[in-house]
């Protein structure tokens, strides 16, 4: 048995110091963390084997805090493309075995490995021939014999004074559970415009939407040609309310944009006559239609200077749209 956290330290004042109490806690759990890094061998691909060839879904199950782990480890496998449920262990045995079905393929979590309630779902995985992946804290335990694949926890002290409550265990149990989920997207290329399928509600969900859902299209569009003057170039952007304007060639591409600020800059008696070339930002920040909301905040908060208005541009360096930071924050954003 692995060796319990001393006995909590007492204060010059009497009383336990909980912030010592918190350190060693994190420094326990950090370790077994570490362990079980150092462990993982080929043991864990073909876990990943066996669960990206199921052809229905990962059931994941486990009792007591390994089964509030499993529901855990279920959700973030079916939140990043893998079909997951979990399935009570207990109500297994009464009717829930039914929803296990051929193709799927069983994770089962149980740190002794002898979690009687796991008993008759590890007999219906041997009995249809389901595979079965087991995470457990004994080599020699019952769930580690009879999986075809055991992903067994280093040995490491649980991170409480007693030894007893699961703590470092379940840490490890849910990082595990973290890593099959990531090394299965990594296989199947699930990538952000997948992601973002899974999560349409929140900030999550508006940072993953795309320019092209928020922008504002072409009939909108603040656009001044070459050789506008500055004169004419702020009505076309007092009009459209934007604090900027366009400044595009003959071909349709953007050239370079005037905003608001460029015009404080550039103050002076002859401004208005002059021409939008004078004054303009060549070169401007742009971005595409399909680019994430994300990458649109990113791009528009860069440290250099930060703005607040991208002109939406098609493959040919046409504007085809305007994105604002109001845009954003109407979207969620922040």
């Amino acid at each position: 048995m692995t060796a319990a956290l001393a006995a909590p330290t007492v204060s010059a004042h009497g009383s336990i110091d909980d912030l010592k109490v918190a350190r060693d806690v994190l420094a326990t759990e950090a370790a077994g963390l570490r362990a079980l890094s150092d462990a993982l061998d080929h043991h864990f691909a073909a876990a990943i084997d066996l669960l990206n060839g199921a052809t229905g879904r990962i059931v994941v199950s486990g009792m007591g805090k390994s089964g509030h782990v499993a529901r855990k480890i279920a959700a973030t496998m079916a939140s990043t493309g893998t079909p997951a449920l979990f399935v009570h262990p207990a109500e297994a045995s009464h009717g829930d075995l039914g929803m296990i079905v051929p193709g799927d393929a069983v994770l089962a979590l149980s740190n002794s490995g002898e979690t009687a309630e796991l008993a008759d779902l590890i007999a219906h995985t041997r009995r249809f021939g389901l595979s079965l992946v087991g995470i457990t804290g004994r080599a020699r335990s019952t769930l580690a014999m009879a999986a075809d694949v055991a992903l067994v926890l280093p040995p490491s002290a649980e991170a409480c004074p007693m030894g007893l409550a699961p703590t470092t265990s379940t840490t490890m149990q849910m990082a595990l559970g973290d890593a099959l989920a990531v090394a299965l997207l990594t296989r199947r290329g699930f990538g952000a415009a997948d992601f973002r399928q899974f999560h349409p509600g929140g900030r999550l969900g508006a940072r993953l939407r795309q320019v092209r859902d928020l922008m504002h299209g072409a009939g909108e569009l603040p656009l001044a040609p070459l050789g506008t003057t500055v004169r004419d170039a702020i009505l076309v952007m007092s009009a459209a309310r934007f604090g900027c304007v366009g400044i595009t060639g003959p071909d349709g591409v953007l050239h370079g944009i005037v905003t608001d600020g460029d015009l404080r800059r550039a103050l002076g008696p002859d401004l208005l006559d002059a021409t939008v070339e004078r004054i303009m930002t060549r070169n401007p920040r742009i971005i595409a239609p399909e680019a994430l909301a994300a990458e649109a905040l990113h791009v528009m908060n860069l440290r250099d200077r930060p703005i607040t208005a991208l002109f939406v541009i098609d493959p040919d360096g046409k504007p085809v749209g305007l994105l604002h930071m109001h845009d954003l924050l109407r979207a969620g954003m922040a």
